[in-house]
C-alpha cells in the first residue's frame, strides 16, 4: 500500500481523542480521475509540532482508528521556519497507490504517536461524466442526493462538534504540556543539583580519606612523642636522684659548719690549740669551698642540662600545643623544679657568703689575739702587720658569680652589683631573672607567660 517498507505509527484511539484542526487540507476536489497521481495540499497551523514519523494517509469514510489506512505517505519536515507560523505543505500520491473503487475517502494527518491532527472533506476516485454537470431528474436520485446531503450535514455537524471538542482538548492539553515543560525543567534542575551533590560528596569522601591518613599520622607522631616524653621523664627521675644526692651533701656541709661554729667555741677556752686548730679548720675550710665549688660547677651543669632538656620540650610543645597539654604541665613542673634550685642556689651562694664573713671575722679576731693575747706570739706569721694584711687582702677580694671575674675590695658595690646584674635577664612580668647563655629558657619563660 505505501511505498515504503516501514509501517506508520498508528493507535487505537477513538475519533473523539483527536484534534482535526491542527492541520487544514486545502482545495480538496470533489473527486480525482482514477489512473492519475494527485496532490494533497494542507497547512500546518501553529497549534502543532510536525516530527519526522508524521504520515498523510487515505481512509475509507466511516473509518474508526488510524489502522485502518488505505494508503500513506511520510509528511516532509517544514525547512527554515519558525514553528509559530502556519505552513504550506503538499504531498504526491502515484496512481499505482490509489483506490480503484467509487468509494467515498478522504485525506488524514497522523502524528507519530498515531493522533489524527487533521482530516479533509470526502471525495471519491471516478471519471467525471456528464451526470455531473447536469441537473438530476429522477425522484429516486433526488432522495438518495438528499439522503447523502442529510448524511454529509450530519457527519459536518458531528465533526464541527469533535473539533470544538478536539480544540478544548487541544487547549487542555496545551496546558498540561506547559506543566510538564515546567516539570521537566524542574527535573533538570534537580538533575543537575543531584549531579553537583554528588560530585561534592565524592569531594567529601576524598577530604575524609585525606583526615583519616592525616590522623593515622598524628597518632603515629603522638606515639613517637608519648615515648620521648617517656625518656625524658626517665631521665629526669635520674636527674632528681642526682639533685637529691647534691641536697644531702649540702646537708653534710651544713652539718660541717655547725661543728665548725664548735670547734670556733672550743677554741675561745684554749688559745694555743685553738690557732693550730684554726689554722688546721682554716685549711678544711678553704677546702671544703673548692669541693662546695665544685659541686657547684656539677650542679650547674646538670642545670645546664636540664635547660637544654627544657629547651628541646619547649620545642615540641611549639608542634603540638593542643594535643599535648599534659607535656606542658611537666614543662611548668620541671621549670618550677629549676626555680627551686636556682632558689637553692642562692641560698648555697648566701652561705658560702656568710661563711666568707665568718672566715674573715674569726681572721681578724685571731689576728687581734695574736697581737695582744699570746704570750709566745703566732708561730706561722712574721708580725700582726702582715696577718692584718692578708686579712685585709681576704676580705678585700670579689669574685663574680658567672664568670670568675675577680675585683678588688676597693671597687664600688653598685658596680660591682651592675657587672654581675649585666649577666642577667629579668623577667618584665614577674621579675625572675635568668642567666643570658639560656636565652631559650628566658624566651620559654616569657612564651608561657602569653599561656596564662
Amino acid at each position: 500500500m505505501d511505498e515504503t517498507s516501514d509501517e506508520p505509527p498508528t493507535s487505537a484511539v477513538l475519533l473523539d481523542n483527536c484534534h482535526f484542526s491542527q492541520v487544514i487540507f486545502n482545495d480538496v476536489e470533489k473527486f480525482y480521475v482514477p489512473g492519475g497521481d494527485i496532490t494533497c495540499y494542507y497547512t500546518l497551523t501553529n497549534n502543532i509540532a510536525p516530527r519526522g514519523k508524521d504520515w498523510v494517509g487515505i481512509f475509507r469514510v466511516g473509518w474508526k482508528t488510524t489502522r485502518e489506512y488505505y494508503t500513506f505517505m511520510w509528511a516532509p519536515l517544514p525547512s527554515g521556519v519558525s514553528g509559530h507560523v502556519a505552513v504550506q505543505q503538499q504531498i504526491q500520491f502515484k496512481a499505482y497507490y490509489l483506490p480503484k473503487d467509487d468509494e467515498y475517502y478522504q485525506f488524514c494527518y497522523i502524528d507519530q504517536d498515531g493522533v489524527v491532527r487533521g482530516a479533509s472533506v470526502p471525495f471519491q476516485f471516478r471519471a467525471e461524466t456528464e451526470d455531473d454537470i447536469l441537473v438530476v431528474t429522477t425522484q429516486g436520485e433526488v432522495e438518495e442526493i438528499e439522503l447523502q446531503n442529510k448524511n454529509l450535514l450530519k457527519e459536518n455537524e458531528e465533526l464541527k462538534e469533535n473539533c470544538a471538542s478536539l480544540q478544548k482538548q487541544n487547549m487542555d492539553l496545551q496546558e498540561q504540556l506547559e506543566k510538564t515543560q515546567e516539570l521537566q525543567n524542574s527535573f533538570e534542575s534537580l538533575k543537575s543539583n543531584r549531579e553537583k551533590v554528588e560530585q561534592e560528596l565524592h569531594s567529601l569522601k576524598e577530604e575524609n580519606k585525606h583526615l583519616k591518613e592525616l590522623t593515622n599520622c598524628r597518632e603515629e607522631e603522638l606515639h613517637q612523642l608519648k615515648e620521648q616524653i617517656q625518656k625524658v621523664t626517665s631521665e629526669k627521675e635520674h636527674l632528681e636522684n642526682r639533685l637529691k644526692t647534691a641536697l644531702d651533701h649540702m646537708d653534710q656541709l651544713q652539718s660541717q659548719v655547725l661543728n665548725y661554729e664548735k670547734e670556733v667555741a672550743r677554741l675561745e677556752h684554749d688559745r694555743t690549740e685553738q690557732l693550730e686548730c684554726l689554722k688546721e679548720e682554716n685549711r678544711q675550710l678553704r677546702l671544703t669551698v673548692a669541693e662546695q665549688r665544685e659541686h657547684k660547677e656539677k650542679l650547674e651543669h646538670v642545670l645546664e642540662d636540664l635547660k637544654g632538656w627544657e629547651a628541646h620540650l619547649s620545642h615540641l610543645l611549639k608542634n603540638e600545643q593542643q594535643q599535648n597539654c599534659n607535656l606542658m604541665k611537666e614543662l611548668e613542673e620541671e621549670k618550677h623544679l629549676y626555680q627551686i634550685l636556682q632558689a637553692k642556689n642562692n641560698e648555697t651562694d648566701k652561705e658560702n657568703q656568710e661563711l666568707r664573713k665568718e672566715n674573715d671575722d674569726l681572721l681578724r679576731r685571731l689576728s687581734q689575739n695574736a697581737g695582744g693575747g699570746l704570750v709566745f706570739g703566732n708561730p706561722y706569721c712574721g708580725s700582726g702587720a702582715n696577718q692584718d694584711a692578708k686579712t685585709e687582702d681576704i676580705a678585700s677580694i670579689r669574685k663574680c658569680p658567672m664568670c670568675d671575674e675577680v675585683f678588688p675590695g676597693a671597687i664600688d658595690t653598685s658596680d660591682f652589683e651592675a657587672h654581675v646584674q649585666s649577666h642577667l635577664l629579668e623577667c618584665p612580668l614577674c621579675n625572675e631573672t635568668f642567666e643570658k647563655t639560656n636565652l631559650q629558657v628566658f624566651d620559654d619563660h616569657i612564651y608561657c607567660h602569653g599561656l596564662e
